[in-house]
């Protein structure tokens, strides 16, 4: 029974762990979605994950989001057949590793707006969780130390 129990609860804190990192990226952040903005540019630094989320923020009916190939991507072509994304709030996890292109398929946004991004999805990384020495040190986000903080709690109150 006991061990049942163990068992559940370090599912609950290996699920937790595993939401705590990855990271939503807001494309272009506050710019959102649009024509005549430099995606490589914000892209660049940035380290894109599997199990990661790109939020594509833009006005419902102005723009589209496409997943292409590194050819539809360099002639700012859709394959026929694939379903364009065109909520205005498209959340879209990455699921693989590797390249990834995406475009706005609608009028010649793509041609003349420079309105594509591509990113390279690293694998899903995940180390030992950091002593609070070096999370203090590297000033992580507080949400981050605040989840890691919970899953602590969960841990000693489990051992207790």
């Amino acid at each position: 029974m006991a061990s049942s129990q163990y068992f559940f609860i370090l599912a609950i804190v290996a699920i937790l762990v595993l939401s705590i990192l990855a990271t939503e990226f807001v494309v272009a952040d506050d710019k959102g979605w649009t024509i005549n903005f430099d995606y490589q540019a914000w892209a660049q630094g940035k380290e894109f994950h599997v199990e990661d989320t790109l939020d594509f923020k833009y006005k419902e009916g102005v723009h589209n989001v496409l997943k292409v190939n590194r050819t539809g991507f360099q002639q700012c072509v859709a394959p026929l057949g694939i379903e364009a994304l065109i909520s205005g709030n498209d959340v879209i996890t990455l699921a693989t590793s590797g390249r990834k292109w995406y475009i706005c398929g609608v009028a010649k946004h793509c041609e003349n707006g420079n309105h594509k991004l591509a990113i390279t999805v690293l694998p899903q990384t995940v180390s030992p969780a950091p002593s609070l020495v070096s999370i203090a040190k590297e000033c992580v986000k507080p949400i981050y130390y605040g989840w890691m903080m919970v899953v602590f709690d969960i841990l000693a109150m489990v051992m207790v």
